[in-house]
């Protein structure tokens, strides 16, 4: 294997280096915190197998109505700077943007990414470099660590910061269900009946698409709990003291202190919003004080329900959506998939209504799988996920919803040590922090770690 080394001059002096894997929004986000430092000796590689930067999962979409689900205001790059998107879009267009509340399309944010990564590279040119190669395996080496890619090549820096984001989860109904976007999703009869398997935002953007496509044929939305996320609007947070918040309280008592919240509010006036959003500085900290069981009983049972008033979507879109539901052509079922398999006319997608024995097949021209990310690490498609987990150097944590790390987001391995040289960020870390998958939690991450990093020997 050849080996390009990083972490040396020519003239043999030891530089503060970084191999950042993965070129979404939290590597860019990560590569921009590093890169705000003065240090001229700081190098930062960024490898993105897709060669696109700022542009992974979630900000990649195309169409125009495939939107950021947070208001401009929310999605500055960085947490002391928090009008730093909004002066950039107010740029772009006075008119368009004159106002801070706005939900931008992903693709657009994707370029606001690039940007930030373009500006930071440049502040001391030469300190960032960016390369299109997947890396497939880490492994200590003295004073470092080395990154093996897939041509047969490797980096070795001073660490390694692990940002490889989301991965979708398997596909159902085989090769029958398609997924929004790709390939396979070939234009369709506008009269043409369609299913969607899932109800959270990713079902949002497959009923986009076919509203922007003019599609008139009825919509089948099936999910195991029937709930549509909510629509925003324009309130502000609550201020709710960390002293108020029943940390280490079983869900039970802070269901009820948290519905007596919403009444209080909504007795003077108020919108359930408010709590939602004012209880977002104390959610990492909720999550940690409760016991495993308590964790797992929240995964169990109320993620569906805090998903749809947490993770809201822009209001005109939910506007939009409950009017082709009260008009019929979208009917929102609360169900567990059986089967799909192709059929003649495209697919046969059977389901089983929640609650009831009774079974219930419809044919359809397309089947969509929105079933949205993958939450067991143990599935992970990323070669490098499974090498760490293989050889122990990585174990998934409790939960198993992403890798073990430790308070300063350094990997541990199988035997409960933890990394000096591999840091891990974005929705890895949702072991720990649960609430790490939005730009304003993963902003406050990366500069957490930037500051980590270049504070070590």
């Amino acid at each position: 294997m050849r080996t390009r080394r990083d972490d040396t001059t020519p003239a043999g002096r030891e530089l503060r280096s970084v191999v950042i894997i993965g070129g979404g929004a939290s590597g860019v986000l990560l590569a921009a915190h590093l890169l705000a430092s003065p240090d001229p000796d700081l190098r930062v590689t960024l490898l993105e197998k897709q060669g696109r930067y700022g542009q992974g999962l979630a900000y990649s979409a195309q169409h125009r109505d495939h939107r950021v689900n947070v208001p401009a205001r929310g999605m500055s790059a960085f947490a002391d700077d928090p009008e730093h998107f909004w002066r950039w879009l107010h740029r772009r267009d006075p008119q368009l943007y004159a106002s801070p509340w706005v939900f931008v399309p992903r693709r657009l944010y994707g370029t606001y990414l690039e940007e930030v990564l373009r500006e930071a590279g440049e502040r001391l040119p030469g300190r960032l470099h960016v390369r299109a190669e997947e890396a497939v395996a880490l492994r200590p080496v003295e004073g470092g660590v080395e990154t093996m890619l897939a041509d047969g090549t490797s980096l070795v820096s001073r660490w390694a910061g692990l940002a490889v984001g989301h991965e979708t989860q398997p596909a159902r109904g085989g090769h029958v269900a398609v997924r929004v976007g790709s390939e396979r999703d070939t234009p369709l009869d506008p009269e043409a009946p369609v299913m969607i398997l899932g109800s959270g935002l990713s079902m949002v953007d497959a009923w986009v698409s076919l509203a922007e496509a003019k599609h008139r044929g009825p919509v089948t939305v099936v999910s195991r709990n029937g709930l549509l996320p909510t629509g925003h609007r324009d309130v502000p947070p609550l201020a709710i003291a960390a002293e108020e918040v029943p940390f280490g309280a079983g869900l039970r008592q802070l269901t009820r202190w948290f519905r007596s919240k919403i009444r209080e509010v909504e007795a003077r006036g108020g919108d359930w919003r408010s709590v939602v959003d004012g209880l977002r500085p104390h959610n990492q900290r909720l999550w940690q004080s409760w016991s495993d069981a308590e964790k797992r009983r929240f995964l169990r049972h109320l993620r569906p329900w805090w998903n749809i008033h947490r993770h809201r979507m822009p209001p005109d879109l939910h506007e939009g959506m409950a009017r082709a539901i009260a008009g019929g052509q979208v009917r929102l079922v609360a169900a567990e998939v059986v089967g799909v398999e192709a059929a003649p006319g495209g697919a046969r997608a059977t389901f089983r209504p929640r609650g009831t024995a009774r079974r219930e097949t419809i044919e359809v021209a397309r089947v969509y799988d929105c079933g949205g990310v993958s939450v067991d690490v143990r599935a992970s498609s990323n070669p490098l996920i499974r090498h760490l987990v293989a050889s122990g150097a990585a174990r998934p944590d409790r939960m198993r919803i992403g890798l073990d790390v430790d308070a300063d987001c350094a990997l541990v391995d199988e035997d409960g040590n933890a990394s000096a040289r591999v840091r891990v960020v974005g929705p890895l870390t949702r072991g720990r922090y649960f609430e790490i998958e939005a730009v304003p939690d993963i902003r406050v991450q990366c500069a957490a770690i930037a500051r980590s990093l270049l504070a070590s020997d």
